[in-house]
């Protein structure tokens, strides 16, 4: 899961429709929240739904085709005043070209996809406007700007992958069509042609070993709820958070079904999970002759056994397994494979012998696909490169920006093609920032260099849905012509989030860019420091979760410049949900940094045995935590009540709501049972700040620890020890209602915030 990327593997120091979003970006936010799970589509029909990839291009002149249906979507009032046509692609590579006079534009490009790319870079450009996954800007004349001259591009690399292996646990395990409709339109205007789909695997895990020994039920029993299933997938774990009912799996499968769909239509890979040999518990009982190497322990999850790869069982498994999933879903030309991720023990089976019978096994279901790798602390492991045909093959790479150490990968992967990539974000943590000042320079650098083999880029960060700013700058790097300039890159999006050019709002994201977003990982990290709210008390605490930054990676004092700036924006751009994402973002951030300025000093009050002092600065403490709850409380994308409400509206039965909802929650609370929250360290590994977290269990746990503190101090004696994981699994399973509904003006909390900082 990428959890531990430094101690487990020991290595490493260190909606249907949205409305009329265009004439309020307030409804806009409104649709794209998700809603009740659609039911099941109508019986799917491989032959006609899922043919290959190639044919989602055909069909798009003119205002019918699938890019015209985006736009219609997107911006009901303005989607007629824009021509939609396809071109071929220029050596290979994929282009638009965007021209017209007011009210006539014409966007042609070589995919849908890519000619929704074009009109975006229009938007962002000459009209002023934006889409994103957190906010947009979307209040548009009523007739579309002309353009002067042309707005064309080339994409300088051929891969344009997006969404980490753990997404759908993190970003919303329980998120319906409406989510996923917008989520793909989003990463079509970005530019994306390639996007991971991991919904609907557990459908084609059931069918797949029901036909070798198993029963409905048995499988079922072994499939983990959907929040944990990345890990399940990722062959780290099984089980947890179980067992599925088929009436879900029909539904996933549905979604599926439509996720798939729709990236074929708009001329994008959807790339699915190939196979890598994981088995249920007992495969080799009943399974005569079959051989699996157990895997040991993740985290303190035991980890399912793995089929030899070289066997005639793994071949007949994995041949049912790409049948199975290709009648779901359809071929693609991409399958995303990772042998023995982190920790995995290969025994006695050669590693390169394994990966070449999975290879084999890949090319006789799909002769032409390209196996994707994640590049991962050590992986890919040599023996699997040098065993592979290379050239079909590509690593995406998710440590680029985080070690300093990472400086060739042709010689790290022996000329591997390979995409650039970037994980700023784990668990889902709320942190603002990523080390774009890495992405700038090593992106063009890497990229131009003689022999270079960087063919894409892969936007991975583990959790969707943040970081709008880093988002926008990744997927550009792709269609830029040379290097990025940070400085320029910034005072133009201020520009195209809010719709003018104003001081403000230019000074305000030019503290950002210097700070939080000025990080490099020569510090050894690619992520933003968590907040100190978030994490088991102690008063030596530094971080919430266990593989997260020590310390703040940048000037605290120095990022609260960009409050008051945000604050001062010109009346007219502030009534964009992205405004008002961005002001509860900073505003958020300014709370949560004030844990890591307050922290020492209760700690020297406490060690100083200053019972009045201390008894101030926890006050303070709880009084800073009350105006975080309240400020992300008027964020309907940061309501732990959204989250648990989403998970509800899957289950058919009150039992089945109950266990998603536990699935849900205890994936951003204790993660699992007390192994693997206490001795595996998962616990608070997705913390963030969201209303009901903050004001829920972290207030709780501190409440309860200031208390104890203050009593030893009083009876002078040692602090008694808690049970966190006790409390923790208690409030995880019962705890009060929390609104699903944002509360509150954010504009009054955050200057509520700015004037207590100073």
């Amino acid at each position: 899961m990428h959890i531990a990327r430094r101690s487990v593997l020991g290595a490493l120091a260190g909606s249907a429709a949205l409305g009329a979003l265009g004439a309020a970006s307030a409804q806009g936010e409104a649709a794209a929240a998700p809603g009740i799970p659609q039911p099941p589509a109508a019986p799917h029909r491989p032959d006609i739904e899922d043919r290959p990839d190639t044919q989602a291009a055909a069909g798009t002149n003119g205002t019918g085709g699938a890019a015209a249906a985006t736009l219609a979507r997107l911006l009901p009032r303005h989607h007629r005043q824009v021509t939609f046509r396809t071109v071929p692609r220029r050596s290979g590579n994929d282009v638009y070209r965007v021209t017209g006079r007011a009210g006539r534009i014409l966007v042609e490009g070589s995919t849908p996809a890519v000619q929704l790319t074009g009109f975006h870079r229009y938007l962002r450009d000459v009209a002023h406007a934006h889409f994103s996954w957190s906010g947009e800007r979307t209040a548009l004349p009523a007739t579309l700007p002309a353009v002067r001259g042309a707005v064309a591009a080339e994409a300088n690399v051929r891969h344009r992958f997006a969404l980490n292996d753990t997404n759908d646990g993190y970003t919303g395990p329980y998120r319906d069509w409406a989510y996923w409709e917008r989520e793909i339109d989003v990463l079509a205007l970005h530019g994306y042609n390639e996007v991971l789909v991991y919904a609907g695997a557990d459908a084609v895990y059931r069918r797949t070993f029901i036909e070798h020994g198993y029963t409905d039920a048995e499988v079922r029993n072994w499939v983990p709820g959907p929040a944990h299933q990345p890990w399940w997938l990722m062959q780290n774990m099984s089980a947890f958070g179980g067992p599925v009912s088929r009436a879900l799996l029909d539904r996933r499968t549905a979604l599926a079904q439509r996720i798939t769909r729709r990236l074929r239509e708009l001329g994008i890979t959807p790339v699915l999970p190939g196979y890598a040999g994981t088995v249920p518990p007992d495969f080799t009982r009943r399974n005569k002759g079959a051989r699996t190497v157990p895997q040991g322990d993740w985290a303190g999850f035991p980890r399912p056994d793995w089929l030899d790869p070289r066997s005639s069982h793994f071949a007949r498994v994995a041949r049912t397994y790409y049948r199975v999933q290709q009648e779901l879903y359809g071929a693609s030309s991409m399958y995303k494979i990772d042998l023995l991720h982190e920790g995995g023990t290969p025994g006695p089976v050669p590693v390169g012998a394994a990966a070449k019978a999975v290879e084999k096994a890949l090319r006789t279901a799909h002769p032409d696909a390209t196996w994707a790798i994640l590049g991962w602390q050590t992986n890919p492991r040599r023996e699997i490169l040098d065993a592979v045909d290379r050239s079909k093959m590509l690593v995406l790479d998710g440590i680029a920006d985080h070690y300093p150490r990472v400086t060739d990968r042709e010689k790290d992967w022996g000329g591997t093609p390979y995409a650039f990539g970037t994980i700023w974000n784990f668990g889902g943590h709320t942190a603002m920032g990523a080390n774009t000042r890495d992405w700038v320079s090593l992106f063009h650098q890497w990229r131009t260099k003689k022999g270079s083999a960087l063919r894409g880029i892969a936007l991975m960060p583990e959790a969707a849905d943040n970081n709008p700013a880093a988002f926008a700058l990744f997927s550009d790097l792709a269609w830029a012509k040379g290097r990025v300039d940070l400085e320029d890159w910034f005072a133009r999006w201020s520009v195209q989030r809010y719709g003018a050019a104003d001081p403000n709002a230019r000074r305000a994201w030019d503290v950002l860019r210097r700070t939080a977003y000025g990080t490099t990982r020569a510090d050894g990290w690619s992520e933003a420091a968590d907040g100190l709210f978030g994490a088991r008390p102690d008063l030596a605490v530094n971080r919430a979760a266990a593989w997260s930054p020590r310390q703040l990676r940048y000037d605290a004092a120095a990022f609260d410049e960009a409050l008051p700036a945000l604050l001062a924006v010109a009346p007219a751009l502030r009534g964009s949900s992205a405004y008002r994402y961005d002001l509860t973002d900073v505003a958020r951030q300014c709370a949560a940094n004030r844990s890591r300025l307050l922290l020492p000093r209760i700690k020297a009050a406490y060690d100083a045995g200053d019972r009045t002092r201390f008894r101030a600065l926890t006050r303070q403490w709880l009084d800073w935590m009350a105006l975080l709850e309240e400020t992300v409380a008027t964020s309907e994308r940061h309501l732990l009540g959204r989250w648990i409400a989403e998970a509800r509206a899957w289950g058919a039965t009150a039992a089945e709501r109950d266990r998603l909802e536990h699935d849900a929650v205890s994936l951003l609370t204790v993660w699992g049972p007390r192994a693997s929250a206490d001795g595996g360290k998962l616990h608070d590994y997705a913390n963030r700040e969201w209303a009901g977290l903050v004001g829920g269990l972290y207030r709780l746990r501190w409440t309860t620890y200031f208390t104890e503190l203050e009593a030893a101090l009083t009876a002078r004696r040692k602090p008694k020890p808690i049970d966190w994981y006790a409390l923790e699994d208690r409030w995880t399973r019962k705890r009060p209602a929390y609104p699903a509904k944002p509360s509150g003006d954010i504009v009054a909390v955050a200057r509520k915030v700015a004037t207590r900082l100073v």
